[in-house]
């Protein structure tokens, strides 16, 4: 269990959050969630003891030990991926390498042959004996091949790292769990094991997550901070949108009685406070008055965006047909002999291991990029908008402030009209004044999206649109393109399975083979297709080579 104290964190005079007094009880799932800049990996550093809290304290039991997910991708560099892995149950470790130098010794003396007993009682009551078959379990379940379990930290691509530092967090199952972010870097396959992993966990887990559906399917509790408070609701994600949703509306139900009440009061004391036989009434009401004053709605820092995609006309017919593009990168081939063909109302989300494929794909179709082979043609109706997942060269070393940047790719040149589309997507006042050079990558998402309804297109594309937003922004733009005209056609990839469960009705896949073109949700795709042996998938499947 843990539990808070008057927990205050205030770092720039403003606290993050202030007199949390919570607790989190075993074998229950938290959803830890909040507007960006909320405090939410804060909070969790709070609890870990990573950070000191400005007042209050934490209590966790000595006797239960806490687990969490490293986020320095460099701190295990020169350890194997096996070794990184027991070194998230430090116990073990240390008596595992203690054992390994006991046992190397020439000279082994009865003194260390005591010590060896104790050790291997030690390392038997930890469970060290069956280390490397969970070691070896956690990181098959995670993508990680036996091929690269003896291999050194430094030599892992990123995504590799992320997956063997999960594994640490997971490995000999703490008693409290405590995860920034799990999901980053995995595919819908990898998710899933994880759900069901932690599934299967009798710990305390406290997780942090901008997925919707992990969320959904892993949380038996949501730990909201807003109003600089953390309040906790049972159930799960979908569950907390209706219960805070219903709260909201109470709240704003009662600040509208006390503005009606307020409003009664002032009349009558504006009226009679003159009047010597109404001014003890009119006393009475000055204090009523007072106290309902005190008594204001905190503002919350959770704020959605508006986010409308409009086309100036809608799709034709003949809308794309690829045939045999092909593309490699740095020596590595990302695709080839890629054909398919899109029509009217296709929402198409692209699938598959292989981030840089699915970016060099859009960048052809969109002109960014030269294929190595091939050919695509777009229909004469069609206009298109693209956001790219690398926006670098759209902000950096760019001295222009919010207003100017957008100006850009107006066609309303006006101030007014600028100043009014970034107030709706939560740039407003001096925030519009900011340099585009300096925003963050949340806010830099923001600006692209905005970017991209100056345009009116009828064909969107979209290369990882959720990443660096937090869940309201994401849920504004699952909005925004479910609500886009169904005659035209959207393309995109996302890691966000909520957003493509609700947007797509039809799903590429791009495997070393080729690809994989299925006319289904995906919800169906992952839950329902049939699996091979090549993974060519049936049920409305079709596979090109």
């Amino acid at each position: 269990m843990i539990s808070t104290s008057n927990i205050r964190v205030d770092f720039t005079g403003t606290p993050l959050f202030e007199d949390v007094n919570v607790k989190f009880l075993p074998s229950n799932c938290y959803g830890l969630i909040g507007a960006n800049g909320a405090g939410k990996s804060t909070f969790l550093k709070v609890l870990s003891g990573e950070l000191e809290p400005s007042a209050g304290h934490v209590h966790i039991p000595p006797s239960l030990r806490l687990a969490t997910l490293e986020q320095d991708q460099f701190t295990y560099d020169q350890s194997t991926a096996m070794e990184t892995v027991l070194q998230g149950h430090p116990r073990l470790f240390e008596v595992l390498k203690e054992r390994e130098t006991l046992y190397a010794k020439s000279d082994f003396s009865e003194e260390d042959g005591i010590r060896a007993a104790d050790l291997e009682a030690a390392f038997a009551d930890l469970n060290g004996y069956e280390s490397e078959a969970e070691v070896g379990s956690l990181l098959a379940g995670l993508g990680i091949n036996q091929a690269l379990h003896d291999k050194r930290m430094e030599e892992l691509t990123g995504g590799q790292k992320v997956r063997v530092l999960l594994a640490q967090a997971l490995f000999g199952k703490p008693d409290i769990l405590l995860l920034d972010e799990p999901t980053n870097h995995l595919d819908v396959h990898t998710v899933a094991w994880l759900e069901d992993y932690l599934g299967r966990l009798e710990t305390l887990v406290i997780v942090v997550s901008h997925d919707r559906h992990f969320l959904n399917n892993v949380c038996t509790h949501i730990a909201d901070i807003d109003f600089r408070q953390v309040r906790v609701y049972a159930g799960n994600y979908d569950f907390w949108l209706q219960a805070s949703a219903l709260a909201v509306a109470q709240r704003q139900n009662e600040q509208k009685r006390h503005a009606d009440k307020a409003a009664e009061l002032k009349t009558f004391i504006a009226r009679f406070s003159s009047n010597a036989s109404k001014a003890r009434q009119a006393t009475s009401r000055k204090k009523l008055l007072e106290k309902l004053t005190l008594d204001q709605l905190p503002v919350s820092t959770r704020k959605y965006p508006h986010i409308a995609f409009k086309s100036e006309r809608t799709c034709g017919k003949s809308v794309l047909t690829v045939k045999g593009l092909a593309a490699a990168e740095d020596g590595e081939q990302l695709f080839a002999d890629v054909s398919f063909t899109l029509t009217r109302g296709d929402r198409v989300a692209f699938v598959g291991p292989n981030s840089r494929a699915k970016a060099a794909l859009f960048e052809i179709l969109t002109g960014a990029r030269k294929q190595d082979r091939g050919s695509f043609e777009w229909g004469t109706t069609l206009t298109t908008a693209y956001y790219p997942k690398e926006n670098d060269k759209f902000f950096k070393n760019i001295d222009l402030d919010l207003i100017d940047w957008l100006r850009q790719f107006t066609q309303d040149q006006h101030e007014e009209y600028v100043r009014g589309f970034l107030g709706r997507m939560l740039f407003s006042g001096d925030d519009t004044l900011k340099r585009v050079k300096v925003l963050s990558g949340g806010e830099r998402v923001r600006c692209m999206l905005s970017r991209m309804m100056q345009v009116g297109a009828n064909a969107l594309l979209l290369d990882e649109p959720t990443n660096h937003l937090d869940l309201e922004s994401i849920t504004a733009l699952n909005r925004g393109l479910a609500a886009f005209d169904e005659e035209n056609v959207i393309l995109f990839s996302s890691h966000d399975r909520e957003l493509v469960s609700t947007v797509a009705n039809r799903i590429i896949e791009i495997t070393p083979k080729g690809l994989i073109d299925c006319r289904l949700g995906f919800d169906d795709y992952i839950d329902d297709a049939l699996v091979i042996s090549d993974r060519e998938r049936l049920y409305g499947c079709s596979m090109a080579l």
